[in-house]
């Protein structure tokens, strides 16, 4: 058996070096980037929503200060007293929103689907009303409504108070300062929040759907109910949502536009914050209410089927 001399022996092959894993460049910068919204949400949310939890257990006075007793019988109490505010404010901020639908979905399926060129005036004067302040288009309404005025004078000679005064929305021939003015204020000031959602999602519907519906001979209603519908539905739980939360603890409309009778929860935590002075019921009304609509919000979309927000 021969064997290899030095010289025909094949050279040894050199160690191969293990690779060392690349250094991760840069993953500190998203976080730096995320830094400075986070920072504005404790500074700006989460430290006062703890600051507010925990007056809501205090007990005292203005004059003697308050210290944390864990009172929770507050948020009962609170509940119990103003229980009528609660009802109000979801009764109140449930008509303006369905309203808001009502009124936002016609005028948004016009702009995405037959506005053509005028698109673009269009959703300017949607968003028009936000060049003013909140402030003056409310008190805009109340020259609307005013007593004497033509609106209010158009209604009574098509005898429309006679109905809504059966149905407790008026007071005889006055609309200032009943639910119905209050209800106008809602709807006309988020409306537009209830048109741009439904703008959007009505946007991104493909055009050769309905023209496929037409071709299966689906009648324009069947279309809207089988097709259009169904697919704007991002838009129409988004802009529902838009609506009724801040509709819901909204105060300006129903002080410039509503009286003792018709006053919602939002102008009670108001009041007891800087008028009676009463911080812990304040700050419990407020937790009340951000828990009632959690509660709602998370059933609705649940409810709805439908997750994509736009």
């Amino acid at each position: 058996m021969s064997t290899l001399t030095e010289a025909e022996a094949p050279p040894p092959t050199a160690p191969v070096p293990t690779a060392k894993p690349a250094r991760r460049r840069g993953r500190w910068t998203p976080y730096l980037l995320l830094a400075p919204g986070l920072i504005w949400l404790v500074v700006f949310f989460a430290m006062p929503m703890v600051y507010q939890a925990s007056t809501s257990v205090q007990t005292g006075s203005l004059e003697e200060g308050y210290r944390v007793t864990w009172h929770v019988a507050t948020y009962w109490d609170a509940l119990s007293e103003y229980y009528p505010q609660f009802l109000r404010s979801v009764l109140y901020a449930g008509t303006a929103t369905f309203l808001c639908l009502l009124l936002g979905y016609p005028l948004a399926y016009l702009i995405a689907f037959r506005a053509g060129r005028w698109r673009n005036l269009i959703l300017i004067l949607v968003i028009a009303p936000f060049f003013t302040s909140f402030l003056i288009r409310t008190l805009a309404w109340k020259t609307i409504l005013a007593d004497g005025g033509p609106v209010v004078g158009a209604l009574n000679s098509l005898h429309v108070l006679d109905v809504t005064s059966w149905l407790g929305l008026t007071a005889g021939d006055r609309v200032l300062a009943t639910p119905l003015a209050v209800v106008c204020g809602l709807t006309y000031n988020f409306l537009p929040f209830m048109i741009l959602p439904l703008y959007t999602s009505l946007e991104r519907i493909d055009g050769r759907l309905h023209e496929a519906a037409g071709d299966l001979y689906a009648t324009p209603l069947t279309t809207f109910r089988k097709v259009t519908f169904p697919l704007s539905m991002p838009g129409v739980v988004s802009g529902t949502l838009l609506t009724f939360i801040p509709a819901s603890g909204d105060y300006v409309n129903a002080e410039l536009l509503g009286s003792t009778n018709t006053q919602m929860i939002g102008n009670v935590i108001q009041s007891q914050f800087l008028r009676i002075l009463d911080y812990p019921t304040a700050a419990a009304l407020s937790f009340i209410l951000m828990a009632a609509i959690l509660i709602m919000v998370t059933v609705y979309i649940r409810r709805s089927g439908t997750e994509d927000l736009v």
